[in-house]
């Protein structure tokens, strides 16, 4: 177990006031009960499609995420020095699984993982940013023919969005390819496609003319060069895009800008088979600043905003942009960095941005009332004393799958019993009663409309199952 400083120690247990670390928050129940219900459909999903579920550990060598993310290495948290140990906590789950592959000589897999990643960010908490935060990934490894499986992760997307029902969203596609062959062209340093392509990654959140800035003041591009780039990322369309690009005089000489238009519209006739192509648009300027992308990438994007929270009182963020909620794309050539003899595992997946979903249903659950717990029903008493008699029926209904409660006093009132069950949304209570146990029976009553059978004790289980089964599943 860690042990913090002693100085560190006794100033957190000192605080006057508690906090939590910046970028970090704790979860209340309804919270907990929103995010378990987001969680349920996407595994759904990835298990509809055939994947299995890894883990890896929470911290990797420095080493293995070192040079992996471009600019946005310097986001990772490296920890303290462990005896000549240099560990850094995972930044995403893609590398750790690529390593997973090349350790454990892996082939193909379609593969699911829901973990926390960690990222020295500038946190902002009204649009889901943080520095621990979930994702979960879906991946196809393997030798496979081309685009099918990279038109299988855009379907993911297509269904866990609509499934989660938040609102209108587009998919933005293009290839890392394409991106090099239009660099190319246009004049830009080999040396210089990786920094490049993070200053046009930046497109979705700064200006053309600010985008354009820091590719001749900071990165020395000429603005000839800056110009180029900027016809080239404004075009958006779908495969008529990428047959137009073909015909380009330029582009079109560029053998790798010729396979990954190739590839685009092969991947655009597959994704009208799945019928998703209403939501995906082929966007020269998606660059994605990830330094292992490969081949096609992809970005969803949210069209609607999230108001503020009330406090805010019309602050700077009294309506926030979502912004993209999902992003991936092929990474033929991660596996091979960890691999002994270089062997390479064709890859492609996809990571849904959890948290921002998770700001969305927050804020659309907000003035609602949501159930925290799974309790069908509250093991109740009419009279005093019956506190075995609960207890033993209660456990009975546990022992056969029954959700059940009861309270933990010896003669609760009624009235209580009754409003616990309306408080926490227990739809069903069973009341025993002297003279119903003398009868041999006990009384369901409906929380809701409050009507009452009385139900034989012997029998009870198998009556009450066959009533959730019928008005509550």
């Amino acid at each position: 177990m860690y042990e913090a400083p002693v100085s560190y120690a006794s100033s957190c247990f000192s605080c006057t006031k508690t906090v939590y670390y910046a970028g970090t928050r704790d979860y209340n129940p309804k919270q907990m009960a929103i995010r378990e219900k987001v969680f349920n459909i996407i595994i759904s999903c990835f298990k509809r499609h055939g994947a299995e579920t890894i883990d890896t550990p929470v911290f990797e060598l420095k080493e293995t995420l070192t040079g992996k993310y471009g600019e946005d290495s310097k986001l990772i948290y490296d920890l303290k020095d462990q005896g000549g140990e240099l560990l850094s906590l995972r930044y995403d789950l893609t590398v750790p699984f690529a390593r997973y592959l090349a350790m454990n000589k892996i082939t193909n897999i379609k593969r699911y993982h829901i973990a926390k990643v960690y990222r020295r960010d500038n946190p902002a908490m009204t649009r889901g940013r943080y520095r621990e935060f979930y994702q979960c990934d879906f991946d196809i490894a393997g030798q496979y023919d081309a685009m099918i499986p990279d038109a299988e992760c855009l379907k993911i997307v297509y269904e866990i969005l609509n499934e989660l029902d938040l609102g209108d969203f587009h998919i933005k596609v293009n290839d890392r390819r394409i991106l090099d062959g239009m660099f190319a062209v246009c004049g830009v340093p080999d040396e210089k496609f990786r920094t490049i392509c993070s200053t046009v990654d930046k497109l979705d959140k700064m200006a053309w003319e600010d985008v354009k800035k820091e590719m001749v003041n900071e990165k020395g591009l000429s603005e000839d060069v800056a110009n180029r780039i900027g016809e080239y990322v404004s075009m958006q369309g779908g495969q008529d895009l990428a047959e137009q690009l073909l015909q380009d005089p330029k582009l079109s000489q560029n053998k790798q800008a010729c396979a990954g238009l190739t590839d685009m519209k092969l991947l655009f006739s597959y994704l009208e088979l799945f019928q998703v192509t209403d939501k995906v648009v082929f966007d020269l300027s998606l660059a994605r600043g990830l330094d292992y992308y490969t081949g096609v990438i992809y970005e969803a994007i949210l069209s609607q905003t999230i108001p503020a929270p009330a406090e805010q009182n019309g602050a700077d963020e009294a309506a926030v942009s979502v912004g993209s909620v999902a992003g991936g794309g092929r990474y033929d050539g991660l596996v091979g960095m960890f691999d002994p003899k270089g062997r390479k595992v064709p890859c492609v997946g996809v990571s849904i941005g959890i948290e921002r979903i998770f700001s969305i249903m927050e804020q659309k659950t907000s003035s609602e009332k949501v159930r925290t717990t799974e309790t069908q029903v509250l093991v109740a008493s009419a009279q005093k004393n019956l506190l075995e008699e609960r207890l033993k029926l209660t456990s009975e209904l546990w022992n056969t799958g029954i959700k059940a409660e009861v309270l933990y006093k010896k003669n609760p009132k009624l009235l209580s019993q009754l409003q616990h069950c309306e408080e926490t949304g227990i739809p069903l209570v069973a009341i025993l009663g002297e003279q119903e146990l003398k009868d041999g029976v006990v009384k369901l009553r409906n929380v809701a409309s409050r009507e009452e059978v009385r139900l034989i004790v012997s029998q009870i289980v198998y009556n009450l199952s066959c009533i959730l089964t019928k008005h509550f599943d």
